[in-house]
């Protein structure tokens, strides 16, 4: 239940800040007043994108919030899942615009994005205003009001989760029928080219070791001499190091009685020697083995050449992306000699997919079909007294195929009068009517959503009268079960229900014209309440008319 809105430098409004009552409240004022300002207010509250424009010019920012009284309503499983602090008795949503452009909103002081105060939102107010009338044209509303009256959300979310594999698995088997017909029709040209690669038995790091083979031999000569040379340096007969450090190892034991240090000095030059000696076969030994045999390069390049058209050829780079490539083809060719099984298995399980869907969408057709013989019901006791005594109302359910909300087309058929054959209700109802069918629906939906405020938008137009006394005891009644029932009107009648009534206002200061809105006492009211029965000169007839339809109360 909403408690307490405060709005600041929101278009007209300087500074609003006023407290809710439970039940059913009204709000009135002229034409132009600004009741469609803070209803802007509420709905930015609610997650609706902002404007810039609507901050009041000359100021740098707007705050609006709006703080509300949980405790009847079981909605501690969104704040927990969202980890936000949740308080039953005070949870305080807010909303800060810049006029820099920028939106900040929060929820119990906890930033928030502003997907996650609309979510919050709709669990929290519903704003019915003159325009959602219009949604009596669409079939997903009127199906969506059949689904929550049959109360049917496990069965509808276990068929739409069956319905999603079935979709998927069409795609899934579409895809495969496709990719199958396009592999059949290349099969010979994928063998080919499988057996091209599987031929050419290639290696990982094959040629990188060919390359380097290649370009040893291409230059043996010039690898021999340097290396003729390196050996000469270390082994050269009285002239290479090896000798050399083998003297001055002899040198150095020789004298090791006499000198002690030159013990660690032979030990040093040892390792030395033992290092070189071995570093001298090695070279030796690579000397030897580095030859220059014209065939076997020959070969090697054309191995290379090979290689290199393979890699041209299927525009890769490397031979493992060519043996990648062999896998992907036998992958291609084996799916093609198994594609009848698999084309089969996928065949199977969609069938076995759409059985069960078919039998979840009959289980909710059944659900719908006996919500709609008890709300066309109960539509007639809600609306016959709403002045339209020879009103027929029918819903009329048709099978159409396996869709996302079932197999049911929902229309809602109405006739105001036996003359009149029952036709869909946006196509025959006058505004008036269809305003009486909305808040029949409303009143209806209410008890079963236990949703903490609705506001209702001049939902009044086209009536007066006792018509409109009607509607209002309607959304008295609704107010009367653990919600919040708000009403703007312009109608006597409806104002004098309410329980409170605010009034909003312009008032012309020294800083222009501003918005404002007030609690009426119960002498503000009778004058109210005989200004829109009589206009602006309130006569003795209309204060003791309005005294009588607040006694109603």
């Amino acid at each position: 239940m909403l408690k307490h809105l405060y709005i600041k430098n929101f278009t007209l409004i300087d500074e609003l800040d006023i407290a809710f009552n439970p039940g059913f409240s009204v709000i009135t004022g002229e034409t132009g007043a600004g009741k469609s300002i803070i209803l802007g207010a509420i709905a930015l509250l609610l997650g609706q994108r902002a404007d810039s424009k609507t901050i009041k010019q000359g100021a740098e920012k707007c705050v609006m919030e709006a703080e509300f009284d949980l405790s009847k309503y079981s909605m501690e499983d969104f704040f927990t899942e969202n980890d936000i602090e949740f308080d039953q008795t005070e949870c305080i949503i807010r909303r800060e615009l810049t006029a820099t452009g920028k939106s900040r909103a929060f929820i119990n002081d906890t930033p928030v994005q502003l997907s996650m105060l609309k979510e919050l939102g709709e669990r929290l107010v519903d704003v019915h205003s003159q325009h959602q009338n219009l949604l009596l044209n669409k079939q997903d509303f009127q199906l969506s009001v059949v689904d929550i009256l049959a109360d049917d959300s496990k069965e509808l979310s276990q068929y739409q989760s069956t319905f999603a594999q079935y979709h998927a698995t069409q795609k899934e088997l579409a895809t495969l029928e496709e990719e199958i017909e396009r592999n059949r029709q290349n099969s010979d040209f994928l063998k080919f080219q499988f057996d091209e690669l599987t031929n050419a038995h290639l290696a990982e790091g094959e040629q990188e070791a060919l390359e380097q083979k290649s370009e040893t031999m291409t230059h043996a000569e010039d690898i021999k001499s340097a290396l003729y040379d390196v050996d000469n340096a270390l082994s050269a007969e009285g002239t290479g190091v090896v000798q050399s450090l083998r003297n001055a190892l002899s040198a150095l034991k020789g004298i090791e009685n006499v000198f002690p240090d030159a013990k660690e000095l032979a030990e040093r030059i040892d390792s030395s020697y033992i290092e070189l000696k071995d570093l001298a076969q090695e070279i030796s030994h690579q000397m030897e083995n580095i030859d220059f045999d014209p065939a076997e390069l020959d070969t090697i390049n054309n191995r290379l050449d090979k290689i290199y058209d393979l890699e041209k050829k299927y525009r890769v780079e490397t031979v493992e992306d060519l043996i990648e490539k062999r896998e992907l083809l036998h992958h291609q060719i084996n799916n093609i000699e198994n594609s009848d099984e698999a084309l089969s298995e996928l065949q199977q399980k969609l069938e076995r997919l759409k059985v069960q869907a078919q039998k979840e969408a009959d289980a909710l057709t059944k659900l719908r079909k006996k919500s709609a013989s008890q709300i066309e019901k109960e539509m007639l006791t809600r609306l016959m007294p709403l002045g339209m005594p020879n009103v027929r109302f029918s819903i009329q359910i048709e099978k159409e195929s396996l869709n996302h909300s079932g197999q049911d087309k929902v229309s809602f058929l109405f006739s105001a009068n036996t003359s009149t054959p029952l036709q869909p209700v946006s196509q025959v109802a006058s505004g008036g009517e269809i305003a009486r069918v909305m808040l029949s629906l409303k009143a209806m939906i209410s008890g079963a959503v236990k949703l903490p405020t609705i506001i209702f938008d001049e939902i009044d137009t086209g009536v007066s009268g006792k018509i409109a006394e009607k509607m209002a005891q309607i959304m008295q009644e609704m107010g009367a079960h653990e919600r919040q029932v708000i009403s703007i009107t312009h109608l006597p009648q409806i104002a004098a229900l309410g329980s409170t009534h605010y009034k909003v206002e312009k008032e012309e200061t020294a800083k222009g014209t501003t918005s404002c809105m007030r609690q009426l006492s119960s002498d503000e009211r009778v004058t109210e309440i005989a200004q829109m029965l009589s206009g602006s000169d309130i006569t003795n007839a209309a204060i003791q008319n309005a005294k009588e339809l607040l006694k109603l109360k």
